[in-house]
């Protein structure tokens, strides 16, 4: 039998040239693209398939994507320890694999996962987007209060039914821990000197960016920027703070509810749990959740 290794892939990615990760017949998919360079490399034919942390959509970008695949440790040994640079030069400029490691045992890149954190950027400067940053920052011409927005984002946190923020797919649940959603200012004059300790200032500093940090063990799809959404609307005040706690709380798409462009999302992080953990997080994973009448989570044994 031929001997087999998984490694674990992590990876970055600017979605704005890509129909989403999912391979697709006639799409430029950020999976397809990196299967086939993984193929070249490693010589294999068919490509070896990648499983995925998360499946993001078209438009949506990528620092911390993390991904397993299944490979001959023959296949492997030709290019270990120089799989990130070799694959650098085989890879479009819009899409890296950072770094690649043989993964622990039980380790599963989506359901060993513990959670997901996606960071979501809107600028509110009435003059609009620096033009440098119009692929992933929203412009959005009305004035945010994020004081408003972190009190509406407050009362979603926990465990719920998110189906009114959610595309409903056949036998899927819709059940999810949101484990955080807040907003924050970014600085308008760029990062600090790493030397000096002192801020670089831009000689047109972007004001008015917000950036969202939503947290979760799993999303189900167009859950975040569903959210986004309806934190846009509390923020510039056509609705009221607890306008998305009642959707939410009746369970079904609300037409209001409008789902914010894929541009200004980013998958920021993956969390695992420690090597001797990840079979068993796997397991859970896979279980089905329900609501009880009361609202606590339960799984069919």
């Amino acid at each position: 039998m031929t001997a087999l290794v998984r490694l674990r892939l992590d990876i970055g990615y600017d979605g704005s040239g890509f129909a989403g990760w999912a391979r697709q017949p006639n799409q430029r998919t950020v999976q397809g693209v990196i299967e086939d360079a993984l193929a070249r490399l490693l010589r294999l034919d068919p490509a070896p398939v990648l499983t995925v942390a998360g499946r993001t959509d078209a438009g949506v970008h990528a620092r911390g994507q993390v991904a397993h695949l299944v490979v001959p440790a023959a296949s492997y040994s030709m290019v270990n320890g120089t799989m990130p640079r070799r694959l650098a030069g085989l890879l479009p400029p819009d899409v890296r694999v950072w770094r690649v490691s043989v993964a622990p045992e039980g380790f599963d890149a989506r359901f060993s996962a513990l959670s997901r954190r996606y960071a979501y950027s809107v600028c509110d400067d009435p003059v609009g987007v620096d033009p440098l940053r119009r692929h992933d920052v929203l412009w959005h011409p009305r004035p945010l209060d994020l004081d408003r927005m972190n009190a509406a984002a407050a009362l979603l946190v926990g465990e719920h039914d998110f189906a009114a923020y959610c595309r409903k797919r056949e036998g899927a649940t819709t059940i999810r821990e949101l484990l955080r959603f807040d907003w924050h200012r970014e600085d308008p004059y760029g990062v600090k000197d790493r030397t000096e300790g002192r801020v670089l200032r831009s000689a047109a500093p972007q004001r008015g960016v917000a950036v969202a940090t939503v947290e979760a063990d799993a999303f189900c799809h167009s859950m975040v920027r569903a959210l986004v959404g309806a934190m846009l609307v509390v923020g510039d005040g056509r609705r009221d703070v607890e306008w998305p706690a009642k959707v939410l709380a009746a369970r079904t798409r609300d037409s209001a509810v409008n789902v914010a462009p894929a541009h200004g999302l980013s998958l920021e992080e993956i969390r695992y749990p420690q090597a001797e953990d990840l079979a068993r997080r796997a397991q859970e994973t896979r279980r089905v959740r329900t609501l009880n009448p009361g609202g606590a989570a339960s799984s069919p044994s």
